[in-house]
């Protein structure tokens, strides 16, 4: 008997030890955005809570459209997640609300730390200096070459500015006899979208920088280097001042341009249709130094999260090697994981040599409210006047530091 009570006490502490280790379960909401439905996030999610049996993850695939739209209004609304997939050009509207969480402490203390590039560290820090991101993906442009016309003329790939001028030019040519030139040694992104092409021949000098910076001989030298290269030299297509992301990359694979700048997105594609004749290297320096885009995707915690501990879990699961692969399975970027890096194999080895070597100068746009209106019309309408004649280089240059006084 006593020992029939005994066991009933013993069954009654373990349920009651069950229960007590469901209600201090922690539930950490996390949001991201994928396009692809068929993305890997609820394996990531199982692998997890496995790993974390004292861990919930509820994951939300929120759309693209309405993504930032909804972070806004949960966080103003005292509802946000634990933690989410975010963007640089949100931080500082984010550290503004006061809605994100500084992370340094948790970062050096992580054991997968040094996996990282230290430049995605430094790349996604807030202009506090605080660290708030951990980076989970990224590209950065780079130079697209027709390796094949590069070795029927005896080129090597440009490493500077000159190199590259003088590779287009000889690149430029008429080889079916009509007079015109058929084939041009750099497809320029003229339209919006084309300042990465630009800010790689100008931004890369020393003294040229978009705040502050644009007045400068170095900056007068790069745009007017861009202007020349069209004008001058003639070795952008007629169509340079208007064409977009499309006309460039359509060009280049129809073998109209021997060069572009694009990144990692577009290489499988690119493979597909020209196979060996094309290749990757990092853009060329200019003026001292070298500057490529760098396109981004971290996450982040929330200032309001009541299990931070928990959240903090969740996202350097995701970015450490082999989850931080799984995970970018999905989304055709590349993963911050060094070693998920050079063990990839969604992308041909040269496209993801060429964006490893151009991460280490790889830059953003500043992060202030005037970028928007530079992306999105001061370059563009400017580049297209100068590239047309309208107006000089000097003139564009002086719009743009207009925008950032």
């Amino acid at each position: 008997m006593k020992r029939t009570v005994m066991g009933a006490l013993v069954a009654a502490g373990m349920l009651a030890a069950s229960a007590g280790n469901s209600w201090s379960a922690e539930t950490v909401r996390f949001w991201f955005h994928f396009d692809n439905a068929d993305n890997p996030m609820s394996n990531l999610v199982a692998k997890f809570e496995k790993q974390n049996p004292g861990i919930k993850v509820e994951a939300e695939n929120i759309p693209w459209n309405s993504y930032y739209d909804n972070l806004y209004t949960s966080i103003i609304g005292g509802n946000a997640p634990d933690a989410a997939m975010v963007k640089m050009f949100a931080q500082p509207r984010l550290i503004e609300m006061g809605a994100l969480e500084p992370i340094a402490s948790r970062v050096d203390g992580w054991a997968d730390k040094a996996d990282i590039d230290s430049n995605l560290f430094n790349l996604t820090k807030g202009n506090d200096g605080k660290t708030y991101y951990l980076p989970l993906q990224y590209v950065v442009l780079y130079l697209y070459y027709r390796a094949d016309m590069f070795k029927e003329l005896g080129l090597k790939v440009p490493a500077t500015c000159e190199d590259f001028r003088e590779a287009a030019k000889k690149l430029t040519r008429d080889t079916n006899g009509d007079g015109q030139p058929d084939v041009y040694g750099f497809g320029f992104r003229g339209g919006k979208g084309g300042h990465d092409h630009w800010a790689s021949l100008t931004l890369s000098r020393k003294g040229a920088n978009l705040a502050g910076g644009m007045k400068t001989d170095a900056a007068l030298a790069g745009s007017q280097f861009v202007v020349d290269l069209f004008r001058k030299d003639k070795v952008f297509p007629p169509s340079a001042p208007n064409d977009g992301f499309k006309e460039t990359i359509g060009a280049f694979k129809a073998g109209k341009t021997a060069m572009t700048i694009h990144h990692i997105g577009s290489s499988n594609e690119m493979d597909q249709t020209l196979g060996d004749k094309v290749s990757a290297a990092p853009v060329p320096e200019c003026g001292g130094g070298r500057w490529t885009a760098f396109g981004d995707e971290s996450t982040a915690i929330f200032a309001a999260s009541k299990v931070k501990d928990a959240a903090w879990k969740w996202i350097s699961f995701l970015s450490t090697a082999g989850n931080n692969a799984e995970f970018n399975s999905a989304t055709g970027q590349l993963p911050v994981s060094t070693k998920d890096a050079n063990a990839w194999t969604l992308h041909k080895r040269r496209f993801i040599d060429a964006t490893v070597q151009s991460l280490p100068f790889a830059q953003l746009l500043p992060n202030r409210a005037e970028t928007s209106d530079f992306v999105n019309t001061v370059w563009p309408v400017n580049m297209q006047r100068a590239l047309t004649g309208e107006i000089s280089a000097a003139d564009m240059n002086a719009k743009i530091a207009e925008l950032y006084k």
